[in-house]
Formats: C-alpha cells, structure tokens, sequence
C-alpha cells in the first residue's frame, strides 16, 4: 500500500479526510500545496487538472471528492474503525449528513471567506451577512437533529462527523454558535476533543493567520 494524499492542512476538506486516515491509523504521505512546494503542485495538477484539494493516490489511481475518498478508503483499506455502516439505511443518513455539512455548513463559510478575500469591504460584509444567515438555519436544523446522539448519525464515529468537524470549527469562527443552542455546542466540542480531529487542529495550528475573517483566540 502506498497512499498519498495532495492537501493543505488548514484545509477544512482536507482536515475532513485527514480525520478518516487518522482514524483508521492509516500510513501514508502528505504532500502539502504551497507555493514554496512547486513539485507538489506540479504533481498535483497533472493528476487532477481541475484545481481542487484533497486528492487520494492510491499507487496510481487517483481518488477525488472527499466523501468517495473516505468510502474509498474503506473499501480498499478498512480498518478497525468503520465509518459508513453496512445497513444501507443507515449508510444513507450517515451520508445524508455528510452532505449537509458540506452543503449547508461549509458552503456558507466559503461564501463568508471569499467574500473577505476579495478585498472589498461592501463584500466582506455582505458575505458574512450571507453566512449569518444560512448557518443560523444550518445549526437550528442540526441542534434539533443531535438531540439523544452523541455523533451525527447516533453512537458510533462515522463519515458525517469526518465532515462535520471542520465545517462546524470553522463555521463557530464565522458565525459562533449561540448558547441557546447546547446540544450543538457540545458537539462541536466532543469533536474537538476526539485524537484524530485534535491532530488536524493542531497540524493547522501554523496556518491560522490565513483565515481571512480573523482567527478568534480559543480553540
């Protein structure tokens, strides 16, 4: 087995695929996109022309898109811990849930981030104005979901928390999550505690001054 996977550790797609390596103690080689890493960008850009991180390589196949990189992976390299069920009803909320944390969560963020990026103050504002918006729905929908679970689809560790974690560590960064909504809060936090999860967060640690929104002092 030789894996190698093409990122940016403050990523929140990358963290996301990160967290099922980790999970799984999975080996492989991280090759980090950066300006100063032009042979990796190279590299990168020759598998996968179309411009978007994270990329699996697995020997010579190329695995895009994080949610089929993480089924991917336990396909080909399952390990102890499972996280899409066998159940295909359960596998489809599992999957249901990844989505909506890429869709309804991290896509507000984005929309905040290069809005910020752009430069322009009239477009920053309207951005966050934006992702104000769309996550306060985003998380009234999850607080009301989470009730009795302890990870997004109940019990057990699984592709819907892989997604979850950045998006809801960002997200808290864009639009902090309010008191009036607990059961979300302590999730976001039961996230933040789990080993594979707090290794991305500090491998990203270096990076936070890359957040264009402001990196706030906690986490």
């Amino acid at each position: 087995m030789s894996l190698i996977l093409y990122g940016h550790p403050f990523s929140s797609y990358t963290q996301k695929v990160l967290i099922a390596l980790y999970e799984n103690a999975l080996p492989f080689t991280f090759r980090c996109l950066a300006p100063d890493m032009p042979r990796h960008l190279q590299e990168w850009l020759e598998r996968w022309p179309l411009r978007k991180f994270p990329l699996l390589v697995d020997d010579e196949r190329n695995v895009a898109e994080t949610s089929i990189i993480i089924e991917y992976l336990q396909l080909a390299h399952p390990g102890p811990r499972q996280l899409l069920p066998d159940d295909p009803l359960q596998a489809l909320e599992v999957r249901f849930l990844d989505r909506y944390c890429d869709l309804h969560v991290m896509t507000p963020v984005q929309h905040a981030v290069n809005a910020a990026l752009s430069g322009d103050a009239a477009q920053t504002l309207a951005g966050r104005a934006f992702a104000a918006e769309k996550l306060a729905l985003a998380y009234a929908w999850l607080e009301a979901r989470l009730a009795g679970r302890t990870w997004a689809a109940g019990e057990h560790f699984s592709l819907a928390d892989c997604a979850a974690a950045p998006a809801l560590f960002y997200a808290d960064w864009t639009q902090p999550i309010p008191a009036t909504l607990p059961l979300l809060r302590a999730y976001r936090a039961r996230l933040l505690a789990s080993p594979s999860f707090a290794r991305a967060v500090e491998e990203a640690r270096p990076y936070r001054h890359l957040f264009p929104l402001g990196a706030p002092q906690r986490d």
